[in-house]
């Protein structure tokens, strides 16, 4: 089985950028985070990283548990009006009293960086996008680069989330895959999971997946990022890497999986990306050209 690594192709996309920018384009992200989540501050502190490896300006607007919908809609306005703010990042999951559709309806679509917000939405379903998740971009990206097919083949997208199992099945629709998207209710999951010659997984359930839903010599795109720290679970998911991650159970408290089990997979799918190093990458380095093409756009 190949490992489908993405940190070259992820630092490559993030030169790319900043060779732009060094050549005079100016780019800003402005990223909100609400409440204390810890993964999502993780997730935003890459991302301000990111930006400044790249030479895009950021700010980071940290607001506490307690905002109202109200109040975060005005820093959406104030951000709307600001020539300097080229993008803006909302980062999800808001806190459950946080009406989250209201604030991505908001948001000013040519800064919508993200990809969610309604006529973004449309234009990619109509095949005229402008503005796509980065993580359903990242993936199409790492596949062209792999030289993986898509034109013609049985796709299976598990998961229908507006982030990543929606945009995902439009991008490969768009490359004349035949697509197939699963979901909870799903009858006899594995049977059509089996099917697909690209299957690709974002269902937030650590190791799911596992080799009776995965056709021999399928391409697995593996999109779930969890936590798992039990002993027997390490083993049961890991295989022979178990004593590696067991060591940094022991360092960290946790390791990361996948929503695919990544022993059982390597036994059957001919190709699999890695949980880390995989598609979590592409998703920061694809938010890194989002905001420089928002910045061109507006700017032209």
């Amino acid at each position: 089985m190949i490992k489908l690594e993405a940190a070259d192709l992820a630092a490559r996309i993030k030169e790319e950028v900043k060779a732009e920018i060094a050549r005079g384009v100016r780019a800003s992200l402005a990223a909100v985070r609400v409440g204390d989540d810890p993964a999502s501050a993780v997730y935003v502190k890459n991302k301000i990283r990111a930006c400044e490896e790249v030479g895009i300006r950021s700010e980071h607007h940290a607001l506490p548990e307690s905002t109202t919908t109200e109040q975060l809609l005005e820093l959406i306005a104030s951000l709307n009006s600001r020539d300097e703010v080229d993008g803006i990042l909302t980062q999800l999951p808001l806190p459950r009293h946080v009406d989250e559709t209201a604030i991505i309806e908001a948001m000013n679509p040519s800064k919508d960086v993200d990809g969610f917000h309604p006529v973004n939405a449309g234009k990619l379903a109509m095949g005229r996008p402008v503005f796509v998740p980065c993580t359903p971009a990242g993936i199409i990206e790492l596949l062209d680069d792999r030289g993986v097919e898509i034109r013609g083949v049985n796709a299976c997208v598990v998961g229908r989330s507006q982030i990543v199992g929606r945009p995902m099945a439009q991008l490969l629709l768009q490359r004349d895959a035949t697509v197939t998207i699963c979901h909870s209710r799903t009858r006899d999951l594995p049977a059509v999971t089996r099917t697909a010659d690209l299957l690709i997984v974002a269902i937030g359930r650590a190791g799911f997946v596992g080799r009776d839903h995965i056709k021999p010599g399928a391409t697995v795109i593996d999109v779930g990022m969890n936590k798992v720290s039990e002993i027997d679970e390490v083993r049961k998911l890991f295989g022979d890497e178990a004593e590696k991650r067991l060591e940094v159970v022991g360092k960290r408290g946790s390791t990361l999986v996948g929503d695919v089990n990544p022993a059982e997979a390597a036994e059957v799918a001919g190709m699999l990306t890695p949980v880390p190093g995989g598609v979590g990458l592409l998703t920061v380095a694809m938010l890194m050209k989002n905001t420089l093409k928002a910045a061109k756009l507006r700017r032209q």
